[in-house]
């Protein structure tokens, strides 16, 4: 079983269903709310335990409602939360807008998010028994910084999804193995609008880059090699939030139980695809069987035991 350690962030997602999203200074009538955990952290970390994964947690909750369920939802997919910290403060929320077409905008509070500046006793020694350690940027970059830094120097892989967009800071880059950008956060990162571009301006800060394309699919580059794309599955979309999650912690477990990349990247896409046709982030990742079924529908293969 592949083992992955997750470091990121944990959210409560407070959402709002819309037939359209407000214009600036606009009100508009909702027809649901849902409060649903979430997190980019947590959202990769419950995709990849789903998809497999024997998975363990890092960051931190509030001493609040919300962190008591956000551990609870984390600890009900299987994942380890026994290095979740949970500190005094409010949990971190993300405030979402979700449309009729199944497009979102995110408001991200950190919350105790906002805490985790540095590992932690303990955080180390489960780094090292990883496979692969996932980060993304709703966590302190002087941790994101600190576990790659230290997942390299103990061998262990480590995949970067850069989200929220911003600057990275060099030693980063030098400790991350694959980079998993959408074509926006790729374009925030190179200047370049063109996904391939951007990816192969990318090669040459990071050896392996996946720009996710949304309902384009991916598109991977890595150094030596010729870039390629992998369409996605064409699925009517509810709620597009976590898609990018789901495809990275599915496509973690794929890399990790020693998938050629192209297969690994259309399993994920498949999970991806699953994740749309439902409402919210974590509640709507598909379990490995789905995953499995689909994917083989899809290709005409027979589903592999696990």
């Amino acid at each position: 079983m592949t083992s992955i350690v997750v470091l990121g962030s944990t959210n409560m997602d407070l959402v709002a269903f819309v037939p359209r999203a407000p214009a600036r200074g606009e009100t508009v009538t909702g027809r649901e709310f849902r409060t649903i955990p979430g997190g980019k952290g947590a959202n990769q970390a419950v995709a990849a335990a789903r998809a497999g994964a024997e998975v363990a947690m890092i960051g931190a909750v509030g001493a609040d409602a919300f962190g008591e369920r956000l551990r609870a939802a984390l600890d009900a997919s299987a994942v380890d939360t026994d290095l979740l910290r949970t500190v005094e403060g409010p949990s971190g929320t993300a405030h979402i807008v979700v449309d009729d077409e199944g497009g979102n905008a995110i408001v991200v509070v950190p919350g105790a998010n906002g805490t985790v500046t540095s590992l932690d006793h303990g955080d180390e020694a489960l780094i090292a028994t990883a496979d692969a350690l996932l980060l993304q940027l709703e966590l302190p970059l002087s941790a994101v910084t600190e576990a790659a830094v230290t997942a390299r120097r103990l061998g262990v892989r480590t995949v970067l999804t850069p989200a929220p967009a911003q600057q990275l800071p060099p030693e980063l880059l030098a400790a991350t193995d694959l980079l998993v950008p959408n074509e926006h956060e790729a374009a925030a990162l190179t200047g370049l609008t063109d996904p391939r571009a951007a990816a192969t301006a990318l090669l040459a800060l990071v050896p392996e880059v996946v720009v996710t394309l949304g309902a384009s699919g991916s598109l991977y580059a890595a150094r030596g090699g010729e870039p390629f794309t992998v369409p996605a599955p064409r699925v009517p979309a509810v709620d597009t939030t976590a898609a990018g999650d789901t495809f990275v912690g599915t496509l973690a477990v794929a890399l990790g139980e020693g998938r050629p990349v192209r297969e690994a990247m259309a399993w994920a896409s498949t999970a991806a695809a699953l994740s749309v046709q439902h409402a919210g982030a974590s509640s709507s990742m598909p379990y490995r069987t789905e995953i499995d079924e689909a994917h083989a529908a899809l290709t005409g293969r027979e589903v592999d035991a696990v």
